[in-house]
Formats: C-alpha cells, sequence, structure tokens
C-alpha cells in the first residue's frame, strides 16, 4: 500500500508539473488545468457513447443469431411452416402503431399488414437474419424508438414459444438455454428504456409501452426464461416497481390522471405475472401503511395534509384491488404471502386503522376495508 501510495502522489507531481511547464502564457496553470479536463471529458464522452453503439449492434447480432439457430432447428423438423401458416403472431395490429405513434411518417412500402405478417415472419425465419420488422429500418423510427429491435425479438421469441408449448410443434429449447443471456440483455436494456420513460411519463401515452410492459410480463411468466431473467434483472425489475409507483404518486401535472390511469393499468399488467405480484402488493401496501399512519397524525392535530397524495393514494388501491382479485381467481393465494411484513402490519392495524379514520377520511377507509377484505378472504382460501 505504501508502495501504491508513493506512485500515486509521484504520478500527481509529474502531471502537475507537465501542467505548468505547458501552459500557454495567456493563462494560469489553473484555467490551462480545467481546459485540458473538460476536453477529456468531451473524448472521453464521445467514446462512451460510440461503446454503447457497438454494444447495441453486438446484442441485436446476438439476438439474430439465436433467432437463426432457434429457427433453422426448427425446419430441419419440416413442419415449421405449416404451423406458422396457421397462426398469426399476436403483435401484428399493435406492432404497425408501435411508430405511428412516435410522430414519425411510414410510407407504403415500410407497412407490413397484419395478413401478411405470418408470411413475413414465416420468410424471414428461412433466411439468416432474425426477422426485422420493416418499420424499424427507419432512421426516424431508430431515433424515437430505439427499443423496438429489443421489442421485436423478445416478441419473436414468445410466439416461437408459444408454437412449441401448443399445436402439432412440439421442440424442446432447453439446449438454447446457454444463449439465454442474450434474452436477459435484452431485457435489461428494454426495462433501462422503460424506467427512463416512467420516470416522467408523459401524454399522448404509445401503445409501445404499455406493448412492452405486456411482454416483459409474459417473458417472465415463462417458467424456462423466468430463471434467466432474475437472475440478471431482479433488481432492475425492484428499480421498474418503484418507479411505476413514483409516477402515479409523484405526478402533480394538469393531467395527473390520465397519466397516472396509465401507469396503473401498467402496474396491474406487470402484476398479472405471479413471480412479480407479490413484489408488487408488499410495495403497495407500504406505501398504503405508511399514509395511513401520516393520515392518523393528521385527523388528531386537525392539520392540513397533501391533497394530491390522497388522490393519488386511490390508483394504488385499484391496482391492489385489480391483483388481489386475480390472485383469488387464479387459486394461488399462498404466493402473496401473508407472512410479509407489509401485509401482516396492514392485518394487523386494520380495523383500529379504518375506526380512527372513518369520521375524517370515510372513503379512505371504505377502501381500506375494501381491501382487508380481499385479503382475509385470500388468506381463508389459503387455510381451506
Amino acid at each position: 500500500m505504501d508502495v501504491q501510495k508513493w506512485y500515486l502522489r509521484t504520478s500527481k507531481l509529474a502531471l502537475a508539473l507537465a501542467i505548468i511547464r505547458s501552459k500557454p502564457a495567456d493563462k494560469s496553470s489553473r484555467e490551462y488545468t480545467e481546459h485540458l479536463a473538460m476536453l477529456l471529458s468531451e473524448e472521453s464522452s464521445k467514446w462512451r457513447s460510440k461503446v454503447e453503439v457497438l454494444e447495441a449492434e453486438v446484442l441485436q447480432l446476438r439476438q439474430k443469431l439465436l433467432m437463426s439457430r432457434i429457427c433453422s432447428g426448427f425446419f430441419k423438423s419440416g413442419n415449421l411452416s405449416s404451423q406458422l401458416e396457421a397462426q398469426e403472431p399476436k403483435s401484428s395490429e399493435s406492432t404497425l402503431t408501435l411508430m405511428e405513434d412516435s410522430g414519425c411518417d411510414l410510407s407504403s412500402e415500410q407497412r407490413t399488414e397484419p395478413s401478411n405478417l405470418s408470411q413475413h415472419f414465416l420468410e424471414s425465419c428461412t433466411s439468416t437474419h432474425f426477422p426485422q420488422l420493416p418499420l424499424v429500418k427507419k432512421p426516424c423510427a431508430i431515433l424515437k424508438n430505439p427499443l423496438s429491435s429489443h421489442m421485436q425479438f423478445l416478441q419473436y421469441l414468445l410466439e416461437l414459444k408459444n408454437l412449441t408449448d401448443s399445436g402439432s410443434l412440439k421442440r424442446d429449447l432447453t439446449h438454447f438455454e446457454k444463449d439465454y443471456s442474450t434474452v436477459s440483455d435484452s431485457v435489461f436494456q428494454l426495462l433501462d428504456g422503460l424506467i427512463t420513460f416512467y420516470h416522467n411519463p408523459k401524454l399522448p401515452f404509445s401503445r409501445f409501452w404499455t406493448e412492452a410492459v405486456g411482454t416483459l410480463a409474459s417473458l417472465i411468466s415463462d417458467n424456462n426464461l423466468s430463471n434467466h431473467i432474475l437472475k440478471k434483472c431482479s433488481k432492475k425489475l425492484e428499480e421498474f416497481e418503484k418507479t411505476l409507483l413514483h409516477a402515479i404518486l409523484g405526478n402533480n401535472h394538469i393531467n395527473q390522471f390520465q397519466v397516472q390511469h396509465y401507469v396503473s393499468q401498467s402496474l396491474v399488467t406487470l402484476g398479472n405475472c405471479s413471480l412479480l405480484r407479490k413484489s408488487i402488493i408488499s410495495l403497495l401496501l407500504s406505501e398504503v401503511n405508511g399514509f395511513a399512519e401520516d393520515l392518523g397524525a393528521i385527523s388528531q392535530e386537525q392539520a392540513s395534509y397533501d391533497v394530491t397524495r390522497y388522490e393519488s393514494i386511490f390508483y394504488l388501491f385499484w391496482v391492489l384491488e385489480q391483483l388481489l382479485q386475480k390472485e383469488t381467481k387464479e387459486g394461488n393465494n399462498s404466493s402473496i404471502g401473508h407472512d410479509d411484513k407489509e401485509i401482516k402490519k396492514f392485518l394487523q392495524k386494520h380495523d383500529e386503522v379504518i375506526i380512527q379514520l372513518s369520521d375524517a377520511f370515510p372513503l379512505f377507509a371504505f377502501y381500506l376495508w375494501r381491501v382487508g377484505i380481499l385479503l382475509n378472504s385470500a388468506k381463508i382460501e389459503t387455510l381451506k
């Protein structure tokens, strides 16, 4: 350690002497140092941008290679053509609207009609390249929506998974698991883009974002893919859930209710995945529990409260009701975990909080009661 410190101090001294000796006569040493630091920062930023572009290109090539390998394996079995012609990719209609919402002009030769998308998918699979939708070939579209390539790849992968899991086409994809780092990396990049957008969501709300959340939930719901995705993206998923929550509670713009509606719907879509539902319910109850405590203190002191936050909390109640009803409908009640800290806290103080807040905040108390009924019903079903 002493040797390392000595070399570090010597290097700093040598750098300082070099700057002093080479500085222009009309600049002080400090000014010249700041100028050099700025140049170095700009150069570093340029190289960082180049690296990001190259990494994106590498990931897209990995996506093409994986798709090509899977499709070529299917065609060796000889029955992919008939299966693909019988089924139309689920995302055909919505894919056409992705770039329309971005404001880019799409000429007729760049559109893919829904009736022709299956044939396009079939022809693309026979080539050595990953099936690219024509919509992303336009530079404007790429600039407006750089996540489109990841969305395409993940949607096509889900379509192939659906084909292998049902119908006459049966194929084991487990031997491709070593390549599923490509899937995890694509999901990671998609999550990055979603987090950036939902940090400050704006209207009009493009279908791309709601469809991206749906694709994400479908991927994590897949038993094979979820293992690979959660290993790499669990922290990023937690960040995304918190970002959605903040987008609901932290929005005080003039059109906040429209934005909150869309974001709440995205949170429900994400919670449709049973693997994510428990963490989302716990996160929402944590916020509800904290706000109930704040309202309890306010009602005792007869102090003023944040009206915007009070209005926003009802979107959380709506999301909670949707997810708890979904949980009960699926008969998966044990998965929400009544040993969860936030759930236990909510149920233990449920009746007391309702009595305390029923006079000052009757609507809030009513929704607390509704959520409590759903949680208790789930608990009873679990014990049966």
